[in-house]
């Protein structure tokens, strides 16, 4: 990080913008931090970088920034990690980047309420790794697990691998602390797991992506670690037949806590990345785990559902299970060494798996876009991602058209636009397809009266 004078020569800065970047300590307005802070993980790029950028150091700076970005109309981004997947970070000319992911604190474990209070930029393997000398875990599990902050996993109620059998991020936060854009503090939830008193705040401010409030402060609730687990490796002659099984599964009445899709495309580039050769063993793959007391009874039922489909396997150890989750985490880290990555995130009915997965195959021949797919099959929700050369853009011509595609046929499969991503900038061409007039009129209403400047993170989510 470097921080400059506001009257170093060469660095315009508007009069507003210095008193909000005046309000905290540690501030910059060097080129390269502007730049990195001016996107995320999307693949989207900015038409241009952020006046300046403030790493909040703990709560009250947070609420003085935004009450002199109030005072004097400076719109702020809010961000975390950066690792976002819609654009919901990205910032440009005129805005200033509030980055809270220097506020990386555990705050507190409780091993016996089984909950942590954590600051938003504690990063979601940092909490897991703390809260397993407890013999506990934080559910929420993307597969960026190891660089996402937990703040940034509130903004978009991120979901991950493990959410089909233990939620979302939503089912995993108790209470919040959030500064709103005027710097008042504004308290939702409670430590207890039942609570009922008023309007669920709580749960309107995760997915909001930063448009109604900064999370400070979250309680999450945390659970006991499995006592067991079983792996189940399947390959597949195709991509469809992947799709199926995972749908058979499904429909055999269990509840995975990880069912995990590749398809071969997909799979020779986690070869090229990692030395392995999975993509020699079938043309997808399928990742199915169990935990508990009934893991491996469990895991039966799953070999039986998975067979009639592909060649399945079980894995003989911790070690070799451990190998098949991250070459499945691995998967995007692997796409990004092939050129730009835009990254789907569509959701349809579980059983209509194998219907999606042809359908993208279609629009990747249509459009001429490569579309490599990997999928969370448990819950319905894939992530198609568009491989691009580094000077495409995801806004224009075939990508965009490619992505409006997906849109279309996850809609006419009875899905939805975003599983876990979120809107940001990429997907707000389709929202009001999605969710119409009137929940668009409710949804701005309540926005305007947290956040009645507009200041936060605007043009984003809605």
């Amino acid at each position: 990080m470097s921080t400059e004078s506001l009257n170093a020569p060469g660095i315009p800065v508007a009069e507003g913008a210095a008193a909000v970047l005046g309000a905290a300590a540690r501030f910059s307005v060097d080129h390269g931090d502007r730049l990195t802070a001016s996107t995320d993980r999307s693949g989207f790029v900015a038409e241009s970088i952020p006046d300046g950028v403030v790493f909040a150091q703990d709560a009250g700076e947070v609420a003085e920034v935004l009450r002199m970005a109030t005072r004097h109309r400076v719109p702020v981004v809010p961000r975390g990690a950066g690792t976002g997947l819609a654009g919901a970070s990205s910032s440009r000319r005129g805005e200033i980047v509030l980055d809270v992911s220097g506020m990386d604190r555990i705050l507190r474990i409780d091993p016996e309420e089984q909950l942590a209070v954590v600051q938003p930029g504690v990063l979601n393997a940092e909490l897991n790794a703390a809260a397993a000398e407890y013999g506990l875990f934080y559910a929420p599990d993307p597969a960026s697990t190891a660089i996402c902050s937990i703040g940034g996993n509130i903004a978009t109620n991120a979901g991950g691998m493990r959410c089909a059998k233990y939620g979302v991020t939503r089912e995993a936060v108790l209470a919040l602390r959030v500064i709103l854009a005027d710097g008042r503090e504004l308290r939702t939830g409670r430590e207890t797991i039942k609570g009922v008193s008023g309007y669920d705040l709580n749960a309107l401010m995760i997915g909001s992506e930063g448009t109604l409030g900064v999370v400070v402060e979250a309680t999450l609730r945390l659970r006991p670690l499995p006592v067991q687990t079983a792996t189940v490796a399947a390959f597949f002659p195709n991509v469809e037949q992947a799709a199926r099984a995972a749908s058979a599964v499904v429909a055999a009445r269990i509840q995975p806590s990880m069912m995990e899709l590749m398809d071969g495309q997909t799979l020779e580039a986690v070869d090229a990345a990692l030395g392995t050769d999975y993509r020699s063993r079938g043309a997808s793959f399928l990742l199915v785990q169990t935990d508990g007391h009934g893991a491996f009874l469990e895991q039966d039922v799953v070999m039986d559902a998975v067979s009639p489909f592909g060649i399945c396997e079980r894995a003989v150890d911790d070690e070799q299970a451990a190998a098949l989750v991250t070459a499945r985490r691995e998967a995007i880290p692997s796409l990004e060494k092939l050129g730009r990555v835009s990254i789907g995130d569509i959701g349809v009915p579980r059983g209509k798996l194998a219907d999606v997965v042809s359908g993208l195959e279609a629009i990747a021949e249509r459009t001429g876009v490569r579309i490599f797919t990997i999928a969370h099959a448990s819950d319905g929700n894939l992530h198609p991602m568009i491989v691009m050369e580094p000077e495409d853009s995801v806004t224009e011509g075939p990508p965009k058209a490619a992505l409006g595609e997906m849109f279309h046929l996850a809609k006419s499969l009875g899905g939805t636009l975003t599983g876990e991503h979120g809107i940001g900038l990429l997907k707000r061409d389709w929202l009001q397809e999605e969710l119409g007039d009137v929940s668009l009129e409710v949804m701005h209403t309540i926005r305007a009266a947290l956040d009645p400047l507009g200041i936060l993170n605007p043009g984003k989510a809605i």
